[in-house]
């Protein structure tokens, strides 16, 4: 985990939590500059990375929600925090919401990004195929990263991520953090009144406006929580939220990363 800069605001800490195609580091270029700037001068970042990624690429675990939950909790516990907002991309939405069931008392607030939920994520054969597939080859993580960024972007752009994502990433923790998120079932656990915010892209094809509103205010569980619609596609979007979400016109549409 690794702190950066720190910007004018009420002082608080943001914990950011990668996709399973992502890494403590690879939030692109503009993504860390644009938190930073929201956060505040006085806040702190910290950019998780899981069992198996990043600067974390040599160590072994159980690769699940949980134990993603316990190492950030004990990273904060030693560092004094007591208090702390999360943000949450793609599977990070999942650890999000497993770290505020865990300790809710010390969440600020969420925001979630593409965010996978806390209910299991329905796989037709043939996506499930594509999915269990892509920790041993490229060519499945290169079809997922199209399909799941609405096949706007070259095939340069999307083999760079597969490069990306071979090279920070190993094949057991990329495969069996995939368990971790679909097969995620603990809903009822995470409270019902902690603020939260749902970013979607408006070309994304699991969680973009179409799919959003289909879905309807019916099962929101989060009264505080709403859409922010982007302009841009997600990079990485996966399943939506067990929190659906209601719009909100007044927020500023920005290109997603």
């Amino acid at each position: 985990m690794t702190d950066t800069a720190r910007h004018e605001g009420e002082p608080h800490t943001i914990i950011a939590l990668h996709g399973r195609f992502g890494w403590g580091q690879g939030w692109g270029a503009d993504f860390p500059e644009l938190l930073a700037r929201a956060a505040g001068e006085d806040s702190t970042i910290l950019w998780i990375d899981y069992r198996g990624y990043g600067e974390r690429l040599g160590e072994t675990g159980e690769y699940t929600l949980g134990e993603i939950a316990d190492d950030v909790l004990a990273r904060l516990d030693a560092a004094g925090v007591e208090r702390f907002t999360l943000v949450g991309h793609s599977m990070g939405g999942a650890a999000a919401l497993r770290i505020a069931a865990r300790a809710p008392e010390r969440v600020r607030a969420i925001v979630g990004v593409s965010p996978v939920g806390a209910t299991p994520t329905p796989f037709d054969d043939a996506s499930r195929q594509l999915f269990e597939g892509a920790p041993a080859e490229d060519a499945n993580r290169a079809a997922i990263i199209d399909a799941t960024t609405s096949h706007r972007h070259s095939q340069t752009w999307v083999q760079h991520l597969v490069a990306e994502s071979r090279e920070h990433s190993t094949e057991e923790s990329f495969g069996r953090h995939l368990q971790a998120w679909t097969s995620a079932d603990f809903a009822d656990e995470v409270p019902s009144d902690l603020p939260a915010l749902v970013v979607v892209g408006a070309h994304d094809p699991a969680l973009g406006e179409g799919p959003s509103a289909r879905r309807g205010a019916g099962c929101c569980r989060t009264p505080r929580s709403w859409c922010c619609r982007s302009r841009g596609t997600t990079r990485c979007s996966s399943s939506p939220w067990r929190w659906p979400t209601r719009s909100s016109p007044s927020c500023a549409p920005t290109d997603a990363t």
